[in-house]
């Protein structure tokens, strides 16, 4: 985490770069891969450092893994799942929060489950505890011990439950589905995510034998089944990625023909981008995001669960938003802690004031907490370069736009945390002739 990108800022972006799979997908469709008694394959799957952990995880349980990394293709062979040394699994706790995941496959194939210390973005609170008030539900037995959380199956076996989610949590809503899938008898989710990720998921359980079904409102409805067989699929693109370049490209006036990008996914981002001025073309291929020149301008931007705008496309466009006429304003309703990115932006000469108040449409979960989750941006101002350390996946990227954006030479700080979620980010930059280098720190 202690590399150095050199940014030269003040030039458009311009080119064409691909996108492959979803962050918020693989390493789920992954961890499934334990539920089948067959090897899986998976498609389109990302170079990013979160299917790296994942890779390692589920080497530690005995799942063979052959990965064609230009293809993209990915062949997962559970057949030989085993207990893991719970030293080795704290090892690479710290990387990510998707270990949590594995605790519905591993009941059901080994009878226990072991859970580290997490790590994850610093972004709010994404508490654990959902998800063990869901196994607990199932019937898991959970003991929490200083050196992690050890969970294991009862006698009778894992039983379908009855589930309501106070928060429609995407990471609920995965360890349901991972755990429900092969549980005794019927389990009802209500106040389930239903992102396209999340939709994604259930393709490849369905495929490996599970029977789901979802209603219109926010109800999954999932029949346990004896076993599972192995899934062929081919993981969706990656809407977070696509909008990042896409806010790139308004950004700093450029123009960037995004590969892989499926508007259906990404309609609500589409409609926002819009509004505040940016321009873009859709063919098979995917979407060409430019800025049209004129004024940018500004918005009211209220951040929601799918189909609303999503809580990751919200700081990359804070950054054209800068750039925009007048006052936009941007209530953050997902994670509490979510601007702490705009310390930064404010070194660089934005002009951004945070509020504990909901400014958005309707009070929220955080309105009377005492967070900082709403934002007023005044613009057009202009971006001088600094030097910034990255925060976050989300954010980090945000800084990265911020000083391709800005006047002046800027040293961006602990880059790599980028490649938690953005395939060969600097190899794209190059391809978009951004002026950009690793130096020493």
């Amino acid at each position: 985490m202690n590399s150095v990108l050199q940014v030269e800022g003040g030039h458009p972006l311009h080119g064409s770069i691909t996108v492959r799979g979803a962050k918020n997908f693989v390493p789920k469709a992954m961890v499934a891969s334990l539920l089948g008694d067959s090897p899986s394959k998976l498609g389109n799957v990302p170079l990013i450092r979160d299917v790296d952990v994942v890779s390692d995880l589920l080497d530690l349980h005995g799942v063979v893994i052959d990965f064609d990394q230009n293809r993209g293709t990915m062949t997962l062979d559970p057949r030989n799942v085993k207990v893991a040394s719970r030293s080795d699994i704290d090892s690479l706790g710290g990387a990510s929060r998707i270990p949590i995941l594995f605790c519905g496959p591993l009941l059901h194939q080994l009878g226990e489950a072991f859970i580290p210390e997490l790590g994850g973005c610093n972004i709010g609170g994404r508490p654990i505890d959902f998800h063990l008030e869901t196994l607990r539900n199932f019937g898991a037995v959970v003991d929490k011990r200083p050196d992690g959380i050890h969970i294991t199956k009862p006698a009778e076996g894992l039983r379908g439950a009855v589930i309501e989610l106070p928060f429609p949590s995407v990471g609920a809503t995965e360890q349901t589905l991972l755990t429900a899938v092969r549980a005794d008898g019927i389990t009802i989710l209500s106040g389930a995510a239903i992102e396209p990720e999340i939709m994604d998921l259930i393709n490849v359980l369905q495929k490996m034998g599970a029977i789901i079904s979802v209603d219109t409102d926010r109800t999954i409805r999932i029949e346990g089944v004896e076993k599972l067989s192995g899934f062929n699929h081919v993981a969706l693109p990656d809407r977070i990625e696509a909008a990042s370049w896409g806010a790139a490209a308004l950004a700093t006036r450029g123009d960037i023909y995004v590969l892989g990008a499926h508007q259906p996914d990404m309609t609500t981002f589409l409609n926002t981008y819009r509004k505040v001025g940016g321009a873009f073309d859709i063919d098979a291929e995917g979407i060409r995001f430019y800025h049209p020149g004129g004024q940018l301008k500004s918005i009211a931007l209220e951040t929601a669960v799918h189909p609303g705008f999503m809580t990751d496309w919200q700081q990359p466009l804070v950054i054209a938003l800068t750039q925009a006429q007048g006052l936009s304003i941007v209530h953050e309703t997902v994670y509490e802690n979510r601007f702490g990115f705009t310390q930064a932006l404010r070194q660089m000469g934005a002009n951004i004031q945070v509020y504990r108040e909901c400014l958005g449409g309707t009070p929220c979960r955080f309105g009377q907490r005492n967070f900082f989750h709403s934002a007023v941006i005044s613009g057009p101002t202009p971006l001088e370069a600094a030097d910034i350390t990255v925060p976050d996946l989300r954010g980090g990227f945000s800084h990265l736009i911020a000083a391709l954006a800005a006047s002046g030479t800027s040293k961006v700080s602990g880059i790599d945390v980028i490649s938690r979620g953005y395939e060969h980010f600097t190899r794209k930059l190059h391809q978009l002739d951004a002026r950009v280098k690793y130096v020493d720190q």
